[in-house]
């Protein structure tokens, strides 16, 4: 008779509580090394770059530090200011010891042949440094006590206690000052943070027009998409496969062609003018601006991302059964009430995920806005760009980069916390 109080084994003699861990360890295993490329590619594409951005909206070390481009070598500068700073609070007036520090500097600045470098720095915060740092580092090796006389003898603006804040605000490599600039914020002479003159606040109202302009074309592109989804998943198949061709057009039509053929339409002598003067509503010398203002951003970014709103819902459209809205008819309820108590809530994941989808690339659109934008149709984006490429000022691009990213992981912890991230469908 079989012992049943003996523990099981495999054939092997193994415990089979044993054997079964270490199947399911080797499958776990097999099933890592098989996402391990596409776990490394995320990685290094996509998570390094963001950590790297965040790190470089706090640090810049240009004030602090200076690297040899041929040789790599990296030299601490300004260390004599630093230590000045590091002895008196915010707020203190610079006495003989601060232009004596500065004096000191100077001379290693010019050793170097870094004084351009640590200018552009303070020209960051403060605009029109750059030149005093390399007319001062010119006549460095000239200058004698009283040293504030001398120094102040080359540009009075270095008695400016604003300058004088901004050098201690660079002597950190880590600083939240882009931060406050990208915010429209900036410190005082004392330190304490203010707001910065009205006709130099330009982010906070970018970032306002970015949210509502990238709200509206949202709801432009839900009202747009829709029916056309509808139509998509009601009409028989050979008409939809036909109506589909036309939804993934834009989508083997090269971007620049697609916002270019919007500036032909749009602009004063484009066709739309044209054909509305031609069929007498509007006077050739009442011509409508569409373009170059936001108006063209609105109607271009809407074509741009309507399919990106018509896939999410005809995903969901296509699967809802008709007998239903044709069993709350036959029990009474009119087209309105059908449509609204049983057809749309079925719909409400594919809005949701085309909804955020059309948004979270609208917040971070850049060439379109670019081309037909203009002035008054500019994104923050375009901000951002600006400063990488033309200013060179990457840590408050960065810092800008950042707000953004953080105002967009709020709204999708909004949108978890209100629809539900499970109730998103894409397909």
């Amino acid at each position: 008779m079989a012992d049943t109080t003996a523990p099981l084994t495999t054939a092997d003699g193994k415990p089979l509580k044993a054997a079964l861990a270490s199947a399911q360890a080797k499958a776990r295993r097999r099933a890592f090394f098989l996402v391990l490329p596409l776990l490394a590619f995320v990685l290094l594409t996509f998570v390094a770059p963001i950590t790297q951005m965040l790190h470089r909206s706090v640090h810049n070390p240009g004030f602090t530090t200076h690297k040899d481009i041929g040789s790599g070598v990296e030299t601490p500068i300004m260390v004599n200011l630093r230590a000045w700073f590091d002895e008196n609070p915010a707020g203190t007036e610079p006495d003989e010891a601060a232009y004596e520090a500065l004096a000191q500097d100077l001379v290693l600045l010019r050793e170097l042949k870094a004084p351009g470098n640590v200018g552009t720095r303070i020209n960051y915060e403060r605009a029109g440094s750059r030149s005093m740092f390399t007319k001062a580092a010119r006549s460095a090796a000239k200058l004698e006590p009283p040293y504030k006389e001398a120094i102040l003898d080359l540009d009075e603006d270095w008695a400016d206690p604003e300058l004088w804040q901004v050098m201690r605000g660079a002597s950190s490599a880590y600083t939240v000052n882009f931060y406050l600039a990208a915010l429209d914020l900036a410190r005082d002479a004392d330190g304490s943070v203010v707001s910065v003159d009205e006709n130099r606040q330009v982010y906070v109202k970018l970032f306002t027009r970015t949210l509502l302009l990238s709200l509206l074309i949202t709801f432009l592109c839900f009202l747009l998409a829709y029916p056309i989804a509808h139509l998509l998943a009601t009409l028989p198949l050979r008409h939809s496969n036909l109506l589909m061709i036309f939804v993934l057009l834009p989508f083997w039509t090269s971007l620049l062609v697609r916002t270019t053929s919007w500036i032909v339409l749009l602009q004063s002598q484009g066709v739309v003018n044209d054909s509305l003067v031609a069929t007498g509503l509007l006077d050739d010398d009442n011509r409508i601006q569409m373009i170059y203002n936001q108006t063209g951003t609105i109607i271009a970014m809407t074509h741009i991302l309507l399919p990106f709103m018509v896939l999410p819902l005809y995903s969901v459209m296509r699967p809802i059964n008709p007998s239903y809205v044709r069993a709350a008819r036959s029990l009474g309820a009119t087209s309105w009430t059908a449509f609204r108590r049983i057809y749309f809530p079925q719909t409400v994941p594919g809005i949701g995920a085309g909804a955020l989808l059309v948004f979270i690339l609208a917040v971070g659109y850049y060439i379109t806005p670019a081309l037909v934008g203009g002035a008054d149709g500019q994104l923050i984006s375009n901000l951002i760009a600006f400063h990488m490429t033309k200013s060179l000022n990457w840590s408050l691009a960065a810092a800008l980069a950042a707000i953004l990213l953080g105002g967009i992981l709020v709204l999708y912890w909004l949108y978890d916390r209100l629809v539900g991230i499970d109730n998103l469908k894409l397909g």
